[in-house]
């Protein structure tokens, strides 16, 4: 298959660095993957994630002018997002709230958004004190 941007191909690692990792390609050609490419998850050293001779399959993001090959292993996996929106079975919503009054439906959307507000402030956190330790 030939290097196209967007075509998701295997490899094998062949060096590691502390920006990233390279990684030949079938057809011969050595690409990049970036340390911000690597996982969905924050990544500081990539040999806590990546090994030499290591098979793996990337996704060809971008091809300079002068031949150099960007990868990306994070787009390569399918998508497994925790970002998506929970499934709400809307008919048991609908038969508890018929009994509510006004007051406590207010009640509860409040306290549910509160919580959801909660846990999105505890995720920029995380996110955040993992930036302060590099």
């Amino acid at each position: 298959m030939p290097i196209k941007v967007g075509n998701v191909v295997e490899g094998t690692v062949t060096g590691i660095t502390n920006f990233g990792a390279f990684v030949q390609l079938q057809e011969g050609q050595t690409g990049l993957v970036h340390i911000s490419e690597i996982s969905k998850d924050y990544v500081s050293k990539v040999s806590d994630y990546l090994k030499k001779d290591q098979k793996v399959k990337v996704k060809i993001i971008g091809i300079d002018k002068k031949g150099k090959i960007s990868l990306s292993i994070k787009q390569a996996s399918p998508k497994k997002s925790s970002n998506q929106p929970i499934e709400i079975d809307w008919s048991k919503k609908r038969r508890t709230q018929r009994n509510m009054s006004f007051e406590e439906k207010i009640n509860r959307f409040l306290k549910d958004s509160n919580e959801r507000q909660e846990q999105l402030k505890n995720r920029g956190n995380k996110k955040n004190n993992a930036f302060r330790g590099r």
